[in-house]
């Protein structure tokens, strides 16, 4: 018994605890029992996920969108497997999320983005894997860790595109093959696999030398500008230059067969004409001579001046000419006859 500060005893009522009668005991039991059942028996499937129903670890079902049913107390698990939503793994970097703050895993991100080229040399390679999930069965039951092992064949097949190309190809012209080879590989392992994995795109994020010979990648990319500026000027003058000469070439070259084609053409017509004339001539030599003749002078005096005409049968008469004009004039003699000259 309890004893106060003076020695005292102290009685106490003795505590009892309330009954609860048998009855409400079952309907509580019975409560909690159908609640479970209830909780256990419904799932939800959004609009871009497929449920995969497990029965007891064996596939039974792939249900659509929307509220659906199972089996209660664990008899039935469902998994949700996104195949409307395009995801994305990144190597080499990471982008911070929503309502999280980023945390870089240094050595990780290094010992990925870090990479021999063809040629020997190092490159660090930062790319995203876009991909989408066709066939969530295969996704979840034909490989193990199916997310971990797709990284690994991306890594694997990244390393190898990239060792097969120089570093200049990887740094610059290469960059959208490397990416499209990286693709075709990753899909042909992909299959291969049976990971149910469709990827749809690969980009190369960021390819840059390494920090420690960057200065001397900064002086080679300048001085392959420079040559490619040279080039262009090059070609610019070469393009001014070349095409005006074979254009004045050609020129030349038809100015000259157009003054070959025009003597010939002027020699046939006047063979033909001396052929024409010579058959008239033929045909009637006086008329023709004297025809000749008088075009002969009708086209020649137009051109000479001034005329003076002496008869040819004067004799011992000198005949008095100007000569004060500062040139000689033409004596033409008078033919006497017809036909004479």
């Amino acid at each position: 018994m309890a004893q106060d500060q003076f020695g005292n005893q102290i009685n106490r009522p003795k505590f009892e605890p309330p009954s609860v009668s048998p009855k409400v005991i079952r309907l509580a039991v019975i409560a909690a029992a159908v609640g479970l059942v209830i909780s256990t028996s419904f799932y939800q499937v959004e609009s871009d996920e497929v449920g995969v129903v497990l029965r007891f670890g064996v596939h039974v079902d792939s249900t659509p969108p929307g509220l659906h049913f199972k089996l209660p107390l664990g008899i039935d698990t469902v998994t949700l497997i996104p195949v409307q939503r395009q995801l994305t793994e990144e190597f080499g970097f990471e982008s911070p999320q929503a309502g999280s703050q980023l945390e870089f895993r240094m050595d990780e991100l290094n010992d990925q983005s870090r990479m021999l080229t063809g040629d020997l040399n190092a490159a660090v390679v930062e790319w995203v894997v876009q991909y989408r999930i066709i066939d969530p069965v295969p996704y979840l039951f034909k490989v193990r860790n199916t997310r971990e092992t797709f990284r690994d064949m991306s890594e694997a097949v990244m390393r190898e595109v990239v060792g097969d190309r120089t570093v200049n190809e990887v740094l610059t012209v290469g960059r959208q093959e490397v990416a499209l080879v990286v693709l075709e590989q990753l899909q042909v392992l992909a299959d291969l696999y049976e990971t149910g994995i469709q990827v749809e795109q690969v980009v190369l994020q960021d390819v840059t030398p390494p920090d420690p010979v960057q200065p001397a990648f900064n002086q080679v990319n300048q001085a392959e500008q420079e040559k490619s500026k040279l080039v262009s000027q090059a070609q610019s003058e070469y393009n001014k230059v070349v095409p005006r000469a074979k254009g004045e070439a050609q020129q030349t070259i038809l100015a000259a067969e157009g003054y070959a084609l025009d003597r010939v053409n002027r020699a046939r017509g006047e063979a033909a004409r001396f052929n024409a004339v010579f058959t008239e001539y033929r045909k009637a030599p006086e008329v023709t001579r004297r025809r000749i003749y008088l075009e002969t002078v009708r086209d020649i005096m137009p051109k000479v001046g001034k005329k003076i005409i002496v008869d040819e049968d004067v004799r011992g008469v000198l005949p008095l000419l100007n000569f004060d004009a500062g040139s000689r004039l033409p004596v033409v003699s008078r033919p006497t006859q017809e036909g004479g000259s």
